[in-house]
């Protein structure tokens, strides 16, 4: 007979270790046979805090007459445990620890139920990127709904444990595991914020260099000179002078120039386009093919 996969609950931690508790005393409920919890959290003082008050749970690694240990792992930045979020660097800190931690119990064939409501909201964000990657069948992903007047009961951990009656329910997140559909993704996808910015603005760089070049390749040789007039910052009336043509002509070419512009963006007519878009556009278009 295949063994049953060792359980862990992983939650996200902030300043309210009930969370945790609320959250395990009712995957327990259910028969879920939980061994292990892990909680990522920052390395603040309220937040140890909330560690310390939470481990008080787990007395000799039992929690209440189950044998369930307790793990915490801190979010780590160059080696060094991160107090708070603060900037991009942080936001990276965090989905690389939260990454970190997932794949590795994946890997060690455990079977992980994801506990999303504890911490900053930007660090379920990034534990749900984590299960959309790392996740499979077996596992689940909860957000633990908690009714007003037993937020303010328990408000810092003065209670860590909710009676049946409380109306504390646990909530199934639908998240298909993209990772176990789609093993080749992974290598795609785990990538940390950072990196995956910089690969969308290439990406948005490379697509509106593309429709930029289409346009051009569509319009006369006037055309192209009031389009280059307009990208350099000038209104009609100073491309008008720079080109020694009538602003009429120049009324005439800016319509034809947007027109192919629509096309190449498939925009509508209802969308306002002007001169000040021309500028925009391809002012930063020209400006990267001179770099070249």
């Amino acid at each position: 007979m295949i063994p049953h996969p060792s359980t862990v609950l992983v939650a996200t931690l902030g300043r309210q270790p009930q969370v945790v508790t609320f959250g395990l005393d009712l995957l327990l409920a259910q028969g879920v046979p939980v061994d292990e919890v892990v909680v990522i959290h920052l390395a603040g003082p309220r937040y140890r805090q909330a560690y310390r008050r939470l481990a008080e749970a787990f007395p000799g690694d039992r929690y209440g007459d189950r044998p369930i240990h307790l793990r915490g792992v801190p979010v780590q930045r160059q080696g060094r445990p991160l107090d708070e979020i603060r900037d991009t660097t942080d936001a990276d800190a965090v989905w690389r620890t939260v990454h970190e931690l997932i794949a590795t119990l994946k890997g060690r064939g455990l079977r992980l139920h994801l506990l999303l409501t504890g911490g900053r909201r930007l660090m379920a964000l990034m534990a749900v990127s984590a299960a959309l990657l790392h996740l499979e069948h077996g596992d689940r992903a909860w957000h633990l709904y908690t009714p007003d007047d037993v937020v303010q009961a328990a408000y810092n951990g003065a209670l860590l444990h909710a009676p049946p009656e409380a109306g504390v329910q646990l909530i199934e997140v639908p998240l298909a595991p993209l990772g176990a559909y789609f093993p080749g993704l992974r290598p795609l996808l785990n990538i940390s914020p950072a990196e995956a910015i910089a690969a969308r603005v290439r990406w948005l760089d490379e697509v509106e260099q593309g429709r930029c070049r289409a346009v051009l390749a569509r319009l006369s040789e006037r055309q192209i000179a009031v389009l280059r007039a307009f990208a350099d910052g000038l209104s009609p009336a100073e491309v008008a002078d720079r080109l020694a043509i009538s602003p009429k002509t120049v009324d005439t070419h800016k319509t034809a120039i947007l027109a192919e512009c629509r096309i190449a963006w498939a925009l509508s007519d209802a969308e306002r386009l002007g001169y000040h878009w021309l500028r925009e556009v391809f002012g930063r278009y020209f400006g990267l093919v001179s770099q070249v």
